[in-house]
């Protein structure tokens, strides 16, 4: 019977390098379900970055980044010998474990992620990523819009008015009302990233009879993203 698993010897090629990218599947209920505050939720996004980093101790991804309920993982070593069945089933429902056990909550249904495997080289990573965090801009204006809109009109109506506009009338629709999504916090229009830092450690050696200084990486969750751009993933080490 082994013969019938046709797909369990699929395999992405030795020394890709490969983005992972999960995403929350039916969210937009789970999220009504949880009565989480529109826009943001600060909250949920807590959790998101405990997942995030749940993720990268267990698997070693070189860099994770989310927004909303999108989570996007680096590799350059594969897990699971590069299987990709393994990878996107066994991804995703940790993630999905990961995100009830870090959350406080009664779920009336089980959440569940999706997994995706993007194979990626050098030359693309920076344009992915910046991709991703032009959505995430996209789905800040968008999400902030929306909540003003509904204060004002009803919600169909809302959601038709805002279906008609652009992303630069919405902002500047919000700008007029007093919101100025520039004064917001910056994972909010960012998103969160989760890397390795390097910190200095001053011991003494006893044996030499004086003070010696290393250096250890540590798990860091930056909060305060630039917007991407080639120094920084040369920076944190996934760009020669």
């Amino acid at each position: 019977m082994k013969d019938y698993e046709v797909y369990s010897s699929l395999r992405v090629p030795k020394n890709s390098k490969v983005i992972v990218r999960l995403d929350g599947r039916a969210f937009h209920k789970l999220a009504s379900d949880l009565e989480l505050v529109k826009p943001y939720d600060e909250d949920f996004y807590q959790v998101m970055a405990k997942v995030c980093e749940d993720l990268f101790r267990e698997f070693s991804p070189s860099f994770v980044y989310t927004f909303s309920d999108e989570i996007s993982l680096l590799f350059d070593k594969l897990p699971f010998d590069g299987r990709i069945e393994k990878i996107d089933s066994v991804m995703a429902s940790f993630t999905a474990s990961s995100f009830v056990l870090n959350y406080v909550a009664d779920f009336k249904k089980p959440p569940a992620f999706d997994s995706r495997i993007i194979p990626i080289n050098d030359g693309d990573i920076l344009t992915y990523f910046k991709w991703r965090q032009d959505e995430s801009w996209t789905n800040c204006v968008s999400s902030h819009g929306i909540s003003y809109l509904k204060t004002k009109y009803p919600n169909n109506e809302a959601n038709d008015k805002i279906n008609g506009m652009k992303l630069n009338e919405i902002h500047e629709l919000l700008f007029q009302n007093g919101i100025n999504l520039n004064d917001i916090e910056t994972y909010k229009k960012r998103g969160i990233g989760i890397y390795r830092k390097n910190k200095k450690v001053v011991g003494f050696n006893k044996k030499e009879n004086r003070n010696q200084t290393s250096y250890r990486s540590y798990v860091f969750t930056d909060w305060e993203l630039p917007l991407f751009n080639e120094d920084f993933f040369k920076n944190i080490g996934v760009l020669k």
